[in-house]
């Protein structure tokens, strides 16, 4: 039997100091609920009745206004824990359970601490020693009614938030851009320059298709976004910050700004640690939807739109590639080329040659998935130059409204920027404003004050400045960008669709986009050719052949034409002369280099072509020493003789190494007395033709 209370205080208990702790879950109840915070202050009494002197009863009362749901943000119950856990406590006071933990994990650890160091607990109905069986199965009892406690007030309460949602009359936080009115009606923000900046992302994106290029175009003309925070200490301020890929991501994803009552998108699921994982749930699964219920900055169609358009930019949605929207590369079939073997989309690879990149059609997402070789790849510049050709043969006749649409595009988007950036220059004078009238209504003899309001006037004016700055320097761009020249310019290239295309200022993007308004896919079939069907958007197709690309190694190999040249060069020339030939008339190699000797050399060797050398010795010439066999004279004077043009000599290379050509019936004869009378008398030989000797000038 549980033994009485007067027996379970013991001396070891009352040698410890006592801990009271209060706790009140909500701030709230802390200001309205003070009755209950006055009984739980008042267990220090309690305390004192068990022989514990009122110095000796520590209060912790350093979570008031904090949910005993968990003890990680619960500073005062960790403390009373490592108290516990140290020994110092003799025992633990709390008005109900539900004060300490309102956790089954929090209450069973505490529970085994106080028996580990012998600690009673004391509530409202009397007091325990956790160490003795009884005592305990009856406080694991009242934690485990007050963890279903807890839960039965959270299905209360998500009940009634449920069943509000479902009628669509509950009342959420709001994006910026949207408020509540007085009646708690959903209405647009009165603040011009917040519904400009959202309606002009709106229409960024629907203009360029692409979340990255709206945060461009924003940053290049320097325009801030709206931000309204839900917490911290600029809780509901409106700021104005650079705008980011994840937030024009999240204003297009939202259902309110198209007029849409929606709750339930997102599942919060607890993890281990105390971390926190939101789960973004399928549109099929969220609670309540309900379109066009308020205002909106959009049409519910032109929501499913941006959904659908972001859907397809995605680089992997599904089985296969979707399109992406135009980028900077060359490949002009970005997103838009269709595997003929498989039919899913083709992705882009680059290589760079000569500082230039090469595109690449390539079929590999089911050989990434399955760990085997890709289905086809095609190289793209072949492919893309016939596109082009058969863009500028066939939509020749519509290229002046496009221009025209292109000339008005451009104008409305220098408008709408010039608009935004007059309304933050509006907004930064009437800050301005506020803050003179504030400095020029306080104290003069406050200097305290009047220094603070003297300084925040100074900021506030120059942020005026800088706003009006930026203003007149942005307006001078687009106006230069915009001028009547530059129109000129724009309708004379529209009435000609084949230069409007080939003009080199025509950034590649922008041919991208004008496919794209043009053709719906292309389909890529590798064999003996390239098949490429072509399927213009309203129903029309092209079937195009085209020639497989040549590999890398032709490409670079020199032409039949210059091999040819050279063979015939070697008729009456060296090999640097036959170079510098080459280069006066115009030739380069295959990678597109001047010529040099070895060069011209290497393709003799790699084609095979008769040498020089051979080609004289076939024509009977003869080398240095049969000459001078032939004549009986040295090897130097048959040189001294050609020199004098007594014989007759022909360079077989750049060394000036010479075959001779034969001295017929009147050869020289070295005449009597002079240095070199005493010859020697050689045998003549035949010529030998595998005999080279040297024969310098």
């Amino acid at each position: 039997m549980t033994r009485a209370i007067h027996q379970k205080v013991t001396a070891s208990h009352l040698r410890r100091d006592a801990y009271l702790y209060v706790r009140q879950s909500t701030v709230r109840q802390v200001f309205e609920n003070t009755e209950s915070t006055r009984r739980q202050y008042a267990l220090r009494e309690r305390a004192v009745a068990l022989g514990w002197p009122i110095e000796r009863v520590n209060v912790i009362d350093s979570d008031l206004g904090k949910s005993g749901a968990s003890s990680a943000d619960r500073e005062g119950f960790q403390t009373l824990v490592s108290e516990v856990g140290m020994g110092r406590a003799g025992i633990v006071l709390g008005l109900e359970v539900s004060r300490l933990a309102r956790n089954s994990t929090d209450w069973h650890r505490l529970l085994e601490i106080c028996a580990l160091t012998d600690t009673l607990i004391l509530d409202e109905d009397g007091i325990y020693n956790p160490s003795d069986f009884n005592d305990r199965l009856l406080l694991g009892l009242k934690g485990t009614m007050s963890d279903a406690e807890l839960h039965v007030l959270r299905a209360r309460l998500r009940g009634g938030i449920l069943n509000q949602a479902r009628r669509g009359a509950l009342k959420t936080p709001l994006p910026v851009g949207l408020v509540y009115d007085a009646a708690d009606n959903v209405v647009l923000d009165p603040d011009s320059q917040v519904r400009k900046s959202i309606a002009h992302l709106f229409e960024t994106f629907e203009r360029t298709g692409s979340a990255s290029a709206t945060v461009k175009h924003f940053r290049e003309q320097e325009l801030r976004f709206p931000r309204r925070p839900r917490g911290g200490p600029h809780k509901a301020e409106l700021l104005w910050e650079e705008l980011r890929h994840w937030r024009v991501l999240r204003v297009l994803h939202n259902p309110r700004y198209a007029g849409a009552f929606c709750f339930g998108r997102t599942h919060t699921h607890k993890r281990p640690g105390e971390r926190i994982e939101i789960e973004v749930l399928p549109r099929e699964e969220w609670i309540a939807l309900f379109p066009d219920t308020h205002p909106g900055y959009i049409t519910w169609e032109q929501f499913e739109a941006n959904l659908a358009r972001l859907r397809d930019n995605a680089q992997a949605h599904g089985s296969e590639r979707r399109k992406s929207p135009p980028r900077e590369g060359p490949a002009l079939l970005q997103g838009l080329a269709v595997c003929g073997v498989c039919g899913r989309r083709m992705t882009v690879r680059y290589h760079t040659r000569k500082a230039r990149q090469w595109p690449e059609y390539v079929c590999q997402s089911e050989g990434i998935e399955t760990a085997t070789a890709k289905c086809q790849s095609i190289p793209g510049s072949g492919i893309d130059e016939a596109i082009g050709m058969l863009l500028v043969e066939t939509v020749t006749p519509v290229t002046l409204e496009v221009a025209l649409q292109v000339q008005a595009e451009l104008e409305a988007r220098a408008d709408e920027a010039d608009a935004l950036r007059r309304q933050r220059v509006e907004r930064a004078r009437h800050e301005a404003d506020l803050a003179r009238r504030r400095f020029m209504e306080a104290d003069p003899a406050n200097r305290l004050v009047v220094d603070v309001l003297e300084a925040e006037w100074n900021e506030k004016l120059r942020a005026l400045h800088d706003a009006q700055e930026e203003l007149e320097q942005r307006r001078a761009e687009d106006h230069m960008k915009l001028d009547d020249g530059r129109r000129k310019e724009i309708l004379a290239l529209a009435t000609d669709f084949p230069r409007l295309w080939n003009d080199p200022k025509t950034p590649q993007r922008e041919r991208k986009r004008m496919v794209r308004l043009l053709l719906e896919d292309v389909t890529l079939t590798k064999g003996d050719e390239i098949t490429a069907g072509v399927r213009f958007r309203g129903g029309a197709s092209r079937i195009l052949m085209l020639p497989l690309a040549q590999p890398a190694w032709q490409l670079r190999q020199t032409s039949a034409d210059v091999v040819a040249e050279i063979d015939a060069l070697l008729d009456d020339h060296t090999e640097g002369e036959i170079a510098r030939i080459l280069n006066e008339r115009g030739h380069v190699s295959g990678e597109g280099l001047p010529f040099h000797a070895f060069m011209v050399q290497r393709l003799r060797r790699d084609y095979q072509i008769k040498t020089r050398y051979d080609r004289l010795r076939e024509d009977g010439m003869l080398t240095l020493d049969e000459t001078a066999d032939l004549l009986g004279v040295s090897t130097q004077t048959v040189k001294i003789w050609r020199r004098r043009g007594l014989l007759l000599a022909h360079a077989y290379n750049d060394k000036n190494e010479c075959l001779y050509e034969h001295p017929g019936d009147n050869p020289p004869v070295k005449k009597q007395g002079s240095r070199l009378s005493k010859r020697r008398r050689f045998p003549q030989v035949a010529p030998n033709p595998t005999k080279e000797v040297q024969c310098e000038a």
